[in-house]
């Protein structure tokens, strides 16, 4: 289940239930509000997500509560481990930008930094103690439920273990949440939004970070939410240790008998397997804590204790095997990422990843050197490599070159693709045991170049229907074929809307059904550019001669020259002259660039550009055409600003559009 899902799961939230109706005491329920209710922020964030072989931005919305004075924020790893941009705004309204300082997918939290403007102190709220919770106990839940402004619901704890039920879990990352979480359960409404505010007690106390719904509302208790808080705060990171081992809870006959945990899987070349360990083992003691887990609620509080192990330091385990007691000593290692961040590979068409050493052991390796497939492009260059490459295959050479991370392996794309029209890649990747070729062509890094311009035929600068028989006969024509003029582009031409042009040059135009819409532009390209012919054309009831030069075909919409930026993801275009009969828009006199593609999950698109917009201006500056907008984007690569406001027209309006990059 990835961090997305746990919107879903938060949308199943009970209703609220009035404050009037609850057993709660109104003067306490207004102290705590006033208590925490002013360091309650809510969070607008982007966040970065691979998909189909591409990476995509995403606007999310959760909560979050600041902690300290000088301005930490705790929320939950799925509203903001991945963001590229956050935003929080204050209980007083204010909005003011964050970093994100450390996250932890494990127990789904995070911490953010705010970043004012000027030096400030921020109102921080307390935690409390979770594990003196009981049923019955009224809480409050705090956010920005559907990212509306900051509320307050009201509700009692229901369950103090809540775990998920059967074989469901809660995957972020690569990390099963459910290990060392028991969930909070309670009644206060929460709702997608609601993620990452506080549970609240009545004391004005921090005692649980809203996550989910599983028709109860969850929150992660306090108490670990404040210890993993403040291992982010002090380095950026959660260090735990790992034995080699998991456990489940006892099975069958020994459900009945003497407390302790199932050692279901040992891991090869591990600390557990070095001490002997055995899966059919029961776990009874570790160190000094004795260890009980024959209900499903009990494994979080076991495994809590297995990570929790001083790295490095032998470790005390009794063990019951059969019918007897053994100790052994293990000596715990540190704990890596279940899984690595992915990045994406545009040439390729590739999402890709280094290899952590949890991810070799599931794709049976016994090295995490090489660069793991996430997905493909459909159509990419991979997935129409010859043979084509599938997902979990690992790159390990790139034209006999080594590619042993995912940094070795961008570098070594970008090499040989730079500069030039196509490059042919020899790729060595493992599929198993097998150790495989296959040749990716991709397209070379150098700028989009116009498309070669069509030949240009003679042309007359007006727009026509054919003259119906039907039409002919209403205009006194009867019996006459040719077509009627609807619009004249060109001024100097003596023809005006509503003149019926039957002949040319004395040869009739044999136009008379709705599909003979181009017969008369045929027959004017049989002349020669410049030439003069004779229009017989009918005007009022008179028959007149009117003779006129033909111009040269305008430039096509296709052949119209582009550019396409890859690190914003948008296209762009000349204006054409068929763009300028819009009648929406002043486009004879409108100079810069039609949008004619946004890349869906792009800065362009979180910006809300669209395909038909007209890019007038960029910060305040008019654009003269591609080549203009091409530089001046190539000028902001450079210096990266914070923002890039666009100018634009969209059909008859005009509006602004910020482009905010959080660059690399």
């Amino acid at each position: 289940m990835t961090r997305y899902l746990v919107a879903a799961l938060v949308a199943t939230a009970l209703p609220a239930t009035p404050l009037e109706a609850q057993t709660a005491d109104r003067a306490a329920v207004d102290q705590t509000i006033a208590a925490v209710y002013p360091s309650l922020v809510r969070i607008s964030a982007v966040v970065v997500d691979y998909r189909d072989g591409r990476e995509v931005n995403l606007e999310v919305s959760g909560s979050g509560t600041i902690i300290t004075p000088d301005g930490f924020v705790v929320t939950n790893h799925h509203v903001a481990g991945r963001a590229r941009r956050i935003v929080c705004t204050l209980a007083d309204r204010q909005e003011v930008p964050a970093d994100l300082v450390g996250t932890d997918p494990m127990s789904d939290i995070a911490v953010l930094k705010l970043r004012p403007a000027t030096p400030r102190s921020f109102p921080a709220a307390r935690f409390g103690d979770s594990s003196t919770l009981r049923r019955g106990d009224p809480v409050l839940a705090m956010g920005s439920p559907r990212a509306l402004s900051q509320s307050v619901t009201l509700g009692v704890v229901s369950n103090t273990e809540m775990t998920m039920p059967g074989q469901s879990s809660l995957d972020l990352d690569g990390e099963d949440v459910g290990m060392i979480v028991r969930w909070i359960g309670h009644d206060a409404a929460i709702h997608p939004g609601n993620s990452g505010g506080p549970l609240v007690n009545l004391s004005g106390e921090i005692i649980g970070v809203n996550e989910i719904s599983l028709g109860l509302g969850g929150a992660i208790p306090g108490n670990l939410a404040r210890s993993v808080a403040e291992s982010l705060m002090k380095t950026g990171r959660v260090t735990r240790s790992w034995t080699g081992f998991e456990v489940q809870p006892l099975v069958g006959r020994l459900q009945g008998g003497s407390p302790g945990a199932l050692i279901a899987w040992v891991a090869s070349s591990s600390p557990a397997s070095e001490a002997k360990l055995q899966a059919g083992d029961v776990l009874v003691r570790v160190n000094e804590t004795p260890i009980d887990a024959r209900f499903a609620e009990q494994l979080p509080i076991v495994n809590q204790v297995l990570f929790g192990l001083p790295i490095g330091k032998p470790a005390r385990l009794a063990v019951r095997r059969g019918s007897g007691d053994i100790t052994v000593s293990l000596t715990p290692v540190d704990r890596p990422p279940a899984s690595s961040i992915p990045r994406e590979i545009r040439q390729w068409g590739v999402v890709a990843s280094n290899i952590t050493p949890f991810e070799a052991r599931g794709l049976g390796r016994t090295a995490n050197d090489g660069v793991r497939i996430v997905s493909l492009r459909r159509g990419g260059p991979a997935e129409q490599a010859k043979p084509p490459m599938l997902r979990d295959d690992v790159i390990v050479q790139v034209e006999g070159r080594r590619a042993g991370s995912l940094a070795e392996l961008e570098a070594l794309v970008r090499e040989l693709a730079g500069g030039r029209d196509r490059a042919s890649m020899l790729v060595t990747f493992e599929r198993g045991h097998e150790r495989r070729l296959t040749v990716i062509e991709v397209a070379g890094d150098r700028p989009t170049e116009a498309p070669p311009a069509e030949a240009k035929k003679a042309w007359l600068a007006v727009e026509t229907q054919v003259l119906t028989p039907a039409l002919a006969d209403r205009l006194g024509l009867k019996g006459r074929t040719g077509v009627r003029v609807t619009h004249v582009a060109d001024s100097t031409l003596p023809l005006r809307v509503g003149d019926a042009i039957l002949a040319i040059d004395g040869q009739p135009v044999r136009a008379t059904a709705p599909t003979d819409e181009e017969v008369f532009e045929t027959t004017i390209r049989r002349f020669a550019i410049g030439a003069t012919v004779n229009l017989t054309v009918s005007r009022e009831g008179m028959e007149l001669t009117m003779p006129v030069v033909l111009g040269s075909s305008p430039a096509l919409a296709r052949e119209m020259k582009r550019y396409e930026d890859s690190d914003f993801g948008f296209r762009v275009r000349d204006i054409a002259d068929s763009d300028r009969s819009d009648p929406r828009w002043d486009a004879r006199s409108t100079s810069g660039v039609l949008v004619d593609n946004v890349s869906q999950g792009s800065w362009a698109s979180l910006a809300q550009l669209a395909g038909g917009d007209v890019i007038l201006a960029l910060d305040d500056q008019p654009i003269a055409g591609v080549d203009d907008l091409a530089a001046r984007f190539e000028d902001v690569k450079r210096r990266r600003p914070a923002s890039v406001v666009l100018f634009v027209r969209r059909g008859v309006k005009t509006l602004f559009i910020d482009l905010e990059p959080a660059w690399r």
